[in-house]
Parts: C-alpha cells; structure tokens; sequence
C-alpha cells in the first residue's frame, strides 16, 4: 500500500434513524465534503440528501454486507491516497450491527486515522424511552435467527441483571419474544420500540409475556428495538457463623493470610469485612 498522507482519513457519520431533522450539522458538512461516501444503501443515501437540502460532492460507493470485504482494501488503498472516506449506515452508528467494523479495523492496522461525527444510536435512543434501568446495560444486538441456537443464547443470558437491548427483525420478533418470555419469564418487564424517530413510532411497555402475544395476533412491521430488564438480583442466603469460620480456616489452610483469608469470605459472601473478622476471632 501507498504512503500515509495526512489529509487521509475514514470518517463514521452517525445517521438518522428516520427523521432527517436529527442530522447533526457535522454530519451534512461532512457529506457534502468527503472525497469519498461510502453507504450501505445508495439510494437511501441519495434521497436523505435530498431531504436534507444538501449535495454530495465526492463519489458515492456502496457498501454493504454482500461487498465490504471485497470494497474494504479498495477504500483503504483511497485513505492511504490523502482522501477523505465517509462511511454511513442505513441509520444509527456504523460498526453497530451495522457495516463498518472490518473497514475500522483495517484502517487502523494501517495507520490511517479515524474519527466519528456522532449521532443518533437506536440502542440508546430506545434505553432513554424504555423506562428500564439504563445505568448499566449491554447490547446484544441481532438474536441468532434459528430457534435452537435463538433459546441457547437465551437461556446464557437469562440471570443477566443488567438490561438488555437486541435488535429484530419483524418477521422474526413473534418467535423471538415467544422464546423470551419462555427463558426469561413471562412477567419480565420490557419495552418494544418500533420505527424509533419515524412517523408511526410505537413503544410498548409490557412484560414479554404480552409482547409476544401482541405479536402473535398482530402483523409487527418495521425496525423493532427490544429493551429487556435484567434479571432480579438473587440474594444470597448468610451462612452461619461456623461454616465462615470454617471457609477462612481452609483459605489459611491453603497459603492465604488470616487477613486475606478474612477479605475473601467477606467478598463471596457480600458481607463486610469486619463482621467476618468478629466472627472469627470470637
């Protein structure tokens, strides 16, 4: 590969989920002054272009999961030319279920920069509205799409307490949430977000239990976001004072200090320090 220039560049263009207001300012400059787009739906690209007023002034590239393997060294190879490539999704951040994280991985194995232009994320959009805790959560993005390997997943992440965020597809969310709901317990609480941003945005807040069968007796359609609250931290019973005693006696036995044997009862058993100590010693 050529010699790094350092106009080169890969930026990644947060884009609207659905309503084009959300493009950031950033993001329609960005466009208009790349020497290179790269989008995962051209056309899609050209008509949010056209509602948001602007032109594309560098050439438009597709890419997509069907090409990105093939077109990634060709937008490396134009990075390491000193020009600017764009990438930008059908909507949401690239790399997030979304093309994008082989040509980030490839640009920085070469040394080209990269940055972001950020915007809007269905993950988080769907958190802020979903009335779930949303201090701590993970993302799980698409389920697997057959039922063995879907319930497998599911039953990995059934004593997850933290909420959970996936992405569906609509002709599959029916199955996924009759599994969620089998795995996971029909009364866990949960939020359903359709068509975030666009003109028939739709949240339901129910347990899965009556997700899946609103599911079941309707026709689901559009880009779905589910929110899953974690599970219900199990507390763990206190042992009694004996077998405590009985747990730092065989830590000591084993090479740990009275003192770290102390500390690591303490922790299993999510008790303070000092109780464990007065147990102990009394």
């Amino acid at each position: 590969m050529g010699e790094m220039s350092e106009a080169g560049r890969l930026i990644l263009l947060g884009a609207p989920l659905g309503n084009p207001a959300d493009a950031s300012t950033r993001f329609r400059e960005v466009l208009t002054s790349a020497d290179v787009v790269a989008a995962e739906d051209t056309r899609r690209l050209t008509r949010l272009a056209r509602d948001l007023d602007i032109t594309i002034g560098g050439r438009i590239v597709s890419y997509f999961e069907g090409n990105e393997e093939r077109r990634t060294p060709e937008l490396v190879e134009v990075i390491l030319g000193g020009y600017v490539v764009a990438l930008v999704t059908d909507g949401g951040m690239p790399s997030v279920s979304d093309p994008g994280y082989r040509l980030v991985r490839a640009a920085l194995d070469v040394g080209a920069p990269v940055t972001v232009a950020p915007g809007p994320s269905a993950v988080t959009t769907a958190l802020a509205v979903s009335g779930l805790p949303c201090d701590r959560f993970c993302f799980e993005g698409f389920l697997p799409r057959t039922p063995g390997a879907r319930r497998t997943r599911l039953r990995a992440l059934a004593a997850e307490e933290r909420t959970l965020v996936f992405f569906e597809a609509p002709h599959r969310i029916g199955a996924a949430l009759a599994d969620l709901a089998d795995t996971f317990g029909a009364d866990r609480p949960a939020a359903l977000c359709r068509e975030l941003t666009k003109t028939y945005e739709e949240v339901l807040r129910r347990p899965l239990g009556e997700l899946a069968r609103w599911a079941a007796e309707g026709d689901p359609r559009g880009e779905i976001t589910l929110v899953v609250a974690g599970a219900p931290a199990i507390p763990q019973e206190r042992p009694d004072d004996d077998t405590l005693r009985a747990a730092v006696a065989e830590r000591e036995a084993a090479g740990r200090s009275r003192r770290d044997a102390i500390t690591d009862v303490a922790t299993e058993y999510a008790l303070r320090r000092r109780d464990v100590y007065t147990i102990v010693h009394s």
